[in-house]
């Protein structure tokens, strides 16, 4: 007699999302009215201590966590590539810019706001999390930035990053 057990297949994931590079001295730009926010936040809780002096790294990493959205990163080695995994989970590929540079990868997030009219006309927002990713990834070898490529899958941003040999020379565009 045959078996008679239901199959529960998993969901298909997405295909992978080819994400462009963008320029990084114009998303270090991009990066600063966030670092200004940052800032901001953190003065107005030195003035809600009323000015007491010794607080500043931990006002600065409150102001972060208020207004900033945790990355985790995972990251892998071999003799010629990188491997950089980071959670972006609910962010889109238009909420999404990244550089990568040859030591460093930039990750700025802004998520669209998701709000919902109720029939009182009071406006609720749906993700409690705060909107914002400001992310600089220290990369432990020099790499080619020119043949990096960047996917986004199921909320993780995967970087495939080719080191940079001692003789190695970077990726010409063709004209």
């Amino acid at each position: 007699m045959k078996s008679k057990r239901a199959f529960h297949q998993q969901p298909l994931a997405p295909p992978p999302t080819l994400l462009s590079l963008r320029n990084p001295a114009a998303l270090r730009w991009e990066m600063q009215q966030m670092q200004l926010a940052i800032a901001r936040r953190a003065y107005e809780l030195f003035e809600a201590r009323r000015c007491e002096h010794g607080h500043d790294w931990e006002d600065w990493f409150r102001a972060e966590s208020e207004l900033l959205r945790p990355v985790s990163i995972s990251t892998s080695e071999s003799a010629n590539q990188i491997s950089i995994r980071a959670n972006v989970l609910g962010f889109e590929e238009n909420e999404l810019k990244v550089s990568v540079e040859p030591h460093r990868i930039l990750i700025l997030g802004k998520k669209q706001i998701n709000t919902t009219e109720t029939e009182g006309g009071k406006v609720e927002y749906i993700d409690w999390y705060p909107d914002q990713i400001l992310q600089f990834i220290d990369l432990p070898a020099q790499v080619i930035p020119e043949s990096a490529v960047v996917e986004l899958q199921a909320g993780q941003l995967k970087f495939e990053l080719p080191k940079a040999g001692p003789n190695a020379e970077p990726a010409v565009a063709a004209a």
